[in-house]
């Protein structure tokens, strides 16, 4: 096995208990210290797991699921695959609580609305086109409970493609429409 860090690389030769306390192993005839996530990881179970924060795929997160509903332990899962124990818990609670072992994006503030009340202020824009935001924003709360501003519903909107509009007096014309619409006049005049 080997290990890496601040570009030194030691093989591990042997190891007894009390230099793996210490904190260093033998490479060849001297000793080298452990780096201290490679220490942490030595002393559980000697062996080498570095300590690296990788997202698993879906793939991975199935795999684990199908491996604990034939009937296997979290620990033998974890050894097979490499994955910390904490992470095949994590992964089967979840999996346990909802059904779902996808990734939760949760950076920022969660969202106020849901999909279903996404889909409610779409509609409803839909129907009555001349509603406001302020409008959409009280309809839904008193259809729904949930208070939301002026300027969610704008953006929620704006995410589906339906843009505040500026109503205006009267269609504008193209040069064709022009001289086809004088053309008429001229034809139909007293």
């Amino acid at each position: 096995m080997q290990i890496t860090g601040n570009h030194q690389m030691a093989r591990i030769v042997r190891h007894n208990d009390e230099s793996v306390r210490q904190g260093y192993i033998r490479n060849g005839g001297k000793e080298v210290k452990l780096f201290t996530s490679a220490l942490k990881a030595f002393q559980c179970n000697n062996r080498i797991v570095m300590a690296q924060r990788k997202h698993l795929d879906d793939f991975l997160r199935g795999r684990i699921i199908g491996r604990l509903e034939c009937g296997r332990t979290q620990l033998e899962v974890s050894e097979e695959l490499g994955i910390a124990q904490s992470v095949i818990s994590r992964i089967w609670q979840r999996f346990q609580d909802d059904g779902n072992v996808s990734r939760c994006y949760s950076t920022g503030r969660p969202r106020v609305t849901t999909p279903n009340e996404d889909r409610y202020l779409a509609v409803t824009a839909k129907r009555n086109r001349r509603s406001t935001a302020s409008d959409l924003s009280r309809q839904l709360s008193s259809a729904t409970g949930t208070t939301v501003s002026r300027q969610t519903v704008y953006r929620r909107l704006g995410h589906i493609g339906l843009y505040a509009r500026r109503p205006v007096r009267c269609v504008p014309l193209t040069a064709t429409h022009c001289r086809l619409r004088l053309a008429w006049s001229r034809e139909h005049a007293l």
